[in-house]
Order: structure tokens, then sequence, then C-alpha cells
């Protein structure tokens, strides 16, 4: 009966990183970065139209930190929201598109403009009164 058991502790196989480090993941952490102003601009594909939205669920707007991972087996980098849990991820060696490059509903350039428009209108509240 105890080598039956004992037969179950088999271990699948692994290679590359994971293998060399066998008290780590497959997945290794790069480092975790602040969530600047462009993350909440990532354009998100559309949600299922058969599944309901849940609205108290977190969103890009809702993450303050980005949690940057890389996959020990595949070399695709992930980019993840803490809250959200929304991931943007890139493979250079794959030949297909996984996600990078991401797309903007924004650009750091458009975001600069509002700034300086809000900023001058601040400042001068009846621009026209004069």
């Amino acid at each position: 009966m105890m080598l039956a058991l004992a037969g179950c502790q088999a271990q699948q196989e692994q290679t590359g990183y994971a293998a060399s480090q066998p008290n780590r993941g497959r997945y290794v952490g790069i480092g975790l970065y602040n969530a600047g102003p462009l993350w909440p601009k990532l354009k998100l594909a559309d949600p299922p139209k058969d599944k309901p939205v849940d609205v108290a669920a977190p969103t890009l707007a809702d993450d303050s930190t980005i949690i940057v991972v890389v996959d020990s087996e595949t070399g695709e980098i992930r980019q993840c929201g803490d809250m959200s849990g929304y991931c943007a991820r890139s493979n250079p060696w794959s030949k297909t598109a996984l996600g990078a490059p991401v797309s903007l509903t924004k650009h750091a350039a458009d975001l600069v403009r509002e700034e300086k428009a809000t900023a001058d209108t601040e400042a001068d509240p009846f621009p026209k009164a004069r």
C-alpha cells in the first residue's frame, strides 16, 4: 500500500531557470513600479456581452503599483496592476503579438496639454473679461 502512495509523489520534470532554482516558482519577480498617469489610459478589450459587469470590481485607475514578472520558461514579461489584476504582456521571441505594444486611450502629450490648459484656466479664471 505504501508503494502505491509513494508513486503519487512524482514531480513533473522542469527545465530552464525554474529547474536550476528548485525553491522558486515559474514566475520570477523583476520589480514593483508606480502605476503612473498612463496606466489608467490603457485600452482594454471589450468585456464579453454575455457576462454581467461587476461595478464593484477594481479598474485600472485603482492600481497604484505595477508588478513586473518574467515567465522563466517562455521569457514572457508581464506587467500587472496590483488591484485590477490586468496584465499587459509581451514575449519578444514569440511570432504572435501577445499584447505589446498596448493601445492607449490618451497619450502622454495629451495629458501634458490638458494639464497645461487646466493650469492656465486656474491662473486666469476670466480670460475673456479683460
